[in-house]
């Protein structure tokens, strides 16, 4: 049995060799935020939990890669943005992954918003394996905006052995929002 305390992060490259032209930039400043001194929260992220894959590793190699990254996942960190492709790219076969095979829940951080209270009116931002997955209920999900507080917590609370969410649209409530200085 694999232990599952990683948290997988999944974002569209957008097809860029330079990282700063992709959603790459978000992953990097999730990995600056937990190897901030300033931060008690440390990142167990399952991209160390397997071996490196360079970008232009053959597809199949990369996803064997991925399928062992998402094994042993307790969750699935989803970034979105507006540049994220509606399909095409690996991020379409890591959500299908992620919730079909190892139904892992989701986290989707929309980067760009201070809150995230109507879930279903960013639904122009999903990918369509994920917009499938969230209507038809499959894959259970919370909807957060890009921001260190709710992306920490959510990555504490919501995994395979903890908290479960009970849909696909689930969000932090107003006062939440609040007490993270996200809406005044």
């Amino acid at each position: 049995m694999v232990n599952r305390t990683g948290t997988y992060i999944a974002f569209d490259g957008l097809g860029q060799q330079d990282p700063t032209k992709s959603d790459f930039r978000y992953y990097a400043t999730i990995q600056g935020w937990s190897a901030s001194k300033s931060s008690d929260f440390r990142l167990t992220n399952s991209h160390e939990k397997a071996s490196a894959v360079r970008d232009t590793s053959k597809l199949a190699t990369l996803q064997a890669s991925i399928r062992q990254r998402l094994q042993a996942s307790k969750n699935t960190l989803i970034v979105l943005s507006n540049d994220t492709r509606k399909s095409g790219s690996v991020l379409s076969w890591e959500i299908k992954k992620a919730v079909d095979d190892y139904d892992l829940p989701l986290i989707i951080a929309h980067a760009g918003y201070d809150s995230v209270m109507n879930p279903k009116g960013l639904s122009d931002r999903w990918p369509k394996t994920l917009a499938t997955r969230l209507n038809d209920g499959s894959a259970k999900a919370i909807h957060i905006p890009f921001k260190q507080d709710a992306i920490f917590d959510a990555i504490q609370r919501f995994t395979v052995n903890g908290e479960k969410l009970n849909g696909s649209f689930v969000y932090y409530d107003e006062a939440t929002h609040r007490s993270w200085g996200y809406i005044r």
